[in-house]
């Protein structure tokens, strides 16, 4: 199949002087490139943040409606900081 695609020429030189480096046609190049992204992409889950709650309680009280330089300092106190 054929198509057209817009990329910017930085990007083209960058493609194309690799390409012939590595002794590929344009084609080649982009098909490799393209199979290796779908690739990764179809293996890679999603990214999830593991609930790292202790106990489920919140903020202490003497920081629930502190600043983000109370929070900061507190959080560094003792380390030098």
């Amino acid at each position: 199949m054929k198509t057209t695609v817009d990329i910017t020429d930085s990007l083209f030189e960058q493609a194309r002087k690799l390409a012939e480096k590595e002794n590929l046609t344009m084609r080649a190049l982009i098909e490799e490139a393209l199979r290796r992204l779908l690739t990764d992409r179809s293996r890679t889950e999603r990214f999830r943040l593991k609930k790292a709650s202790f106990k489920g309680k919140g903020l202490q009280n003497n920081v629930q409606s502190g600043s983000w330089e109370l929070i900061r300092d507190l959080a560094y106190e003792g380390h030098g900081a």
